[in-house]
């Protein structure tokens, strides 16, 4: 064996052990159901996707769905639609928020609000429902804005 080929093997042996490394780590970090293979990454915490108009409706229909009546979202509180992957808050009367739904550290959906945080089940990470930002870690980076609006007593992703 050549110096160069006895190098090489020591890289492979390297390699191969590091991969076989990140490949256990990218299992452990494991999103189910997202559009990257279920890798989480920083373009898989975005907020789901818009709704789209059904086959059978007309061209000029909207596109938005009810998420939720405005009575349904405590003040001070909120809602989590697990279906959906949204959360959406009321810090105060009449000012609605929606966020993914999506925890950021390893892909938990969330699963209540209260006390002013959105929570995270898997490891304790807690958000703002005035922003979605961290409050309590280990989440690594907020949870991403959804648009919505309020269309008379109706909630509606846009």
């Amino acid at each position: 064996m050549t110096r160069h080929d006895a190098g090489s093997s020591s890289r492979r042996t390297v390699l191969a052990g590091a991969c076989a490394a990140g490949a256990a780590c990218l299992a452990g970090c494991a999103r189910y159901g997202t559009s990257n293979g279920g890798l989480a990454g920083p373009a898989a915490y975005g907020p789901p996707p818009s709704p789209t108009a059904s086959a059978g409706s007309s061209a000029g229909a909207s596109a938005s769905a009810v998420l939720a009546t405005t009575a349904e979202i405590p003040v001070g509180g909120g809602k989590v639609l697990t279906a959906r992957r949204i959360v959406i808050t009321q810090p105060q009367a009449g000012t609605f928020h929606a966020f993914t739904a999506i925890c950021t550290h390893q892909g938990c959906i969330v699963d209540a609000v209260s006390g002013g945080t959105i929570n995270c089940p898997c490891h304790g990470s807690e958000y703002s429902i005035v922003n979605g930002s961290v409050v309590r870690g280990p989440a690594p980076l907020p949870l991403a804005a959804v648009s919505i609006k309020v269309e008379g007593t109706s909630i509606v992703q846009v």
